[in-house]
């Protein structure tokens, strides 16, 4: 089971999003407030703490301490659950919230803020997708259960 350390929101497109304690996840739309909340696939993003340590790992000096919950766009910073490695279609419950995986990983921006600040970014690669299937309140230090595997295990 994994938690969620850090829900993140941005009310501009193009910033780095901020922290926030609790938000509300709303089916077929995304997060109340968020600038990239809409009815598509990719409502939600999600990135493991254990994936932004990896570019803690590599960052140049004067980057690492940069690399803070949200700066990757994420809504979710997570710790404990291997995101990247679940199929698409599997469910999650975070809180009161269901989500669904749609996508692993996306196409990167070229000249991303954040790729010219550490040289590189996670996102693209462990970044994971999911569109909410309930709505509902999620706070940090939820905790996130795999209810369904995408139909690796049924």
């Amino acid at each position: 089971m994994g938690k969620v350390i850090s829900i993140n929101i941005s009310t501009e497109k193009g910033t780095i999003k901020k922290p926030v304690q609790m938000a509300e996840f709303i089916v077929d739309h995304g997060i109340k407030g968020d600038a990239h909340a809409k009815n598509w696939h990719r409502q939600i993003s999600l990135l493991a703490d254990e994936s932004v340590d990896k570019m803690r790992n590599t960052a140049k000096d004067n980057a690492f301490s940069f690399l803070k919950p949200g700066v990757f766009a994420e809504n979710i910073t997570t710790e404990g659950i291997k995101l990247s490695t679940l199929p698409v279609g599997t469910r999650l419950i975070i809180g009161d919230s269901i989500q669904e995986v749609t996508q692993i990983g996306k196409e990167c921006h070229k000249g991303c803020e954040i790729r010219n600040i550490v040289g590189d970014c996670i996102m693209p690669r462990e970044g994971v997708f999911t569109k909410v299937i309930k709505s509902g309140i999620v706070k940090v230090n939820d905790l996130i259960e795999i209810v369904n595997d995408g139909g690796r295990n049924e």
